[in-house]
């Protein structure tokens, strides 16, 4: 435990002092939106020095090079070819890249889950929408006593009209990690090609692309990896690369050069942006792995630890039992609210147990689940958090119920 107690778990982490979050606020939330280091900004505002001190001589001769590297590391990092990787803003724009490359018929299915991430479902429903196809969502319970029962409710759901699926690696509400390994056996072996939204995977969890098999995979660097919004990836699966554009179509597509596939002409450029977000993730992945002696793979463990301590502690305090079994968590935990908390549970707008804690310098997500009348709380465990954080949020919600 003495190591785990130097890493912050304990006392306050040592590594705040490496961020400029505001000390009045108890940041928990580090899972919505990320936040990055001062050494990764500081590398971010190098670049864009560098970009506006000469932006034709940084666009057209120094910008491929740079992005390949960074694709290299990013390759590296989650085992795949970097080749088969492609810069994108944000997971959600990977998911609807994938999405919008698709052609079904009348009365095919699209198969996710009641846990997916509402922008997905949207973008799912409007291709649906498009083609005459129907979405089918498979029910998987929470709290839930084992993987099997999210396996078991994704493969039910297969038909032989599936013709794609769109599955979370983690949950953004529930915080769980799906099987997603067994699913892609299940899945791909049936000739449904399968995307996954890895959108909280990325720096929370070891990856291996190759391994997992599926055909698209997506994630944002922006959050775990705390690089500066605006760095995703899509990677897709070689066999699958000739069906795909990215949503914006520019320069690539009649490009008379040889030396590169075309997946990599189309995706490198889709029009002047600032790229510096995707050019700062070696530096990340470079001050994450030197926090702890066992690199990045033991940040992601201490998360982990701190994840699960928090939720027990949150658990006892409020008397409810643990949600899920702990290998289904990473660095996110979600608890249900017992009744009764102020307030009914709202959707739009902020829930007013959210609100509460808000008030009292807590910013920690809280919202209706999986019904009406139900809510659930949940804490992300960065580098930057301490179990102290958690333990001054289970007080302030004993005194709100």
């Amino acid at each position: 435990m003495t190591q785990l107690d130097s890493s912050g778990l304990a006392g306050p982490s040592p590594f705040r002092v490496h961020w400029g979050l505001d000390p009045a606020v108890t940041f928990l939330n580090h899972g919505s939106y990320g936040a990055a280091p001062r050494a990764v900004l500081a590398a971010q505002d190098e670049f864009r020095r560098r970009l506006e001190s000469e932006p034709v001589r940084f666009m057209q001769r120094e910008l491929e090079p740079l992005l390949d590297h960074a694709r290299g590391c990013l390759g590296e990092l989650v085992r795949a070819d970097p080749d088969d990787i492609a810069f994108v803003p944000n997971a959600t724009t990977g998911v609807n890249t994938v999405l919008e490359s698709l052609v079904l018929e009348r009365g095919d299915e699209l198969l996710t889950t009641d846990h997916v991430y509402n922008a997905c479902a949207n973008a799912l429903q409007r291709v649906a929408a498009r083609f005459g196809a129907r979405v089918v969502i498979a029910q998987v319970p929470f709290p839930l006593a084992s993987p099997d029962e999210a396996f078991d409710a994704v493969k039910q759901a297969v038909t032989p009209r599936t013709k794609f699926a769109l599955l979370d690696h983690v949950t953004s509400p529930t915080g769980l990690i799906f099987p997603v390994e067994r699913l892609c056996a299940v899945l791909e072996g049936r000739g449904i090609p399968t995307l996954i939204d890895g959108a909280h995977a990325l720096g929370m969890l070891p990856l291996d692309l190759t391994a997992l098999g599926a055909s698209y995979y997506t994630a944002n660097a922006h959050k775990w990896l705390c690089t500066p919004k605006g760095a995703a990836f899509l990677y897709v699966r070689r066999d699958r690369q000739a069906e795909l554009r990215p949503l914006v179509v520019s320069h690539g597509a009649n490009s008379p050069r040889t030396d590169r596939s075309r997946f990599r002409l189309e995706f490198d450029w889709t029009g002047t942006q600032d790229p510096s977000a995707w050019l700062v993730i070696p530096a990340a992945i470079q001050f994450l792995s030197g926090l702890l002696p066992g690199g990045i793979t033991a940040l992601m463990e201490r998360n982990h630890t701190l994840a699960l301590a928090g939720r027990d502690r949150l658990c006892k305090t409020l008397g409810v039992p643990a949600p899920a079994p702990d290998g289904m968590l990473g660095t996110l935990a979600s608890i249900p609210l017992p009744t009764p908390f102020s307030g009914a549970p709202t959707k739009g707008a902020f829930d007013p147990v959210h609100d509460a804690l808000f008030q009292r310098g807590f910013e920690v997500p809280v919202m209706p689940w999986p019904e009406p009348g139900k809510r659930i709380l949940r804490i992300a465990c960065a580098a930057h958090n301490d179990l102290g954080q958690v333990q001054r949020l289970a007080s302030a919600l004993l005194e709100l119920r």
